[in-house]
């Protein structure tokens, strides 16, 4: 009879030790898995990040070409608001450059590329007298909100 319970307590240890052996690499795979993890989102961070300086960059160029009237106000205007899109900036920033965001808009029907190519000289003369009467009506705004823009990060 005392053989029973020995046996007994015997395969309860052997059972014992196997699930601890078993947690114990389970436990090790789960540290090697977090271990990645860490990793990975450490190297998006890293590149998104980056990626957010060479927009920032890419920024500072327009509204530098704007200033120096190596851009059109259309364009740099298109461009700045797709760039400031892109970094998903908060409402106060739109807010802040609503002279791009407005002008893009309201020029947003132009065809631009390929499609202003295949329109006629007298279309895009039409074109171009429309967006010439808005870069009139928001020069200043825009050229002021370049101007702060300069030296900026978003």
């Amino acid at each position: 009879m005392a053989l029973f319970p020995t046996w007994l307590l015997i395969v309860a240890a052997t059972i014992v030790i196997i699930l601890s052996v078993l947690a114990g690499y389970f436990l090790h795979k789960l540290s090697v898995a977090q271990k990645q993890q860490a990793e990975q989102l450490s190297a998006l961070a890293q590149a998104a990040a980056s990626q957010r300086q060479r927009v920032n960059e890419s920024i500072q160029i327009i509204a530098r070409a704007l200033l120096d009237k190596g851009i059109g106000l259309t364009e740099a205007s298109i461009r700045i608001r797709g760039l400031l899109d892109a970094l998903q900036v908060d409402q106060a920033v739109r807010d802040e450059f609503v002279a791009f965001y407005t002008l893009a808009e309201k020029t947003a029907h132009i065809p631009i590329l390929q499609e202003w190519k295949q329109l006629s000289r007298k279309q895009q003369f039409q074109f171009e007298l429309e967006m010439a009467r808005l870069e009139a009506e928001y020069r200043d705004f825009a050229l002021d909100a370049a101007e702060r823009m300069i030296g900026r990060s978003f």
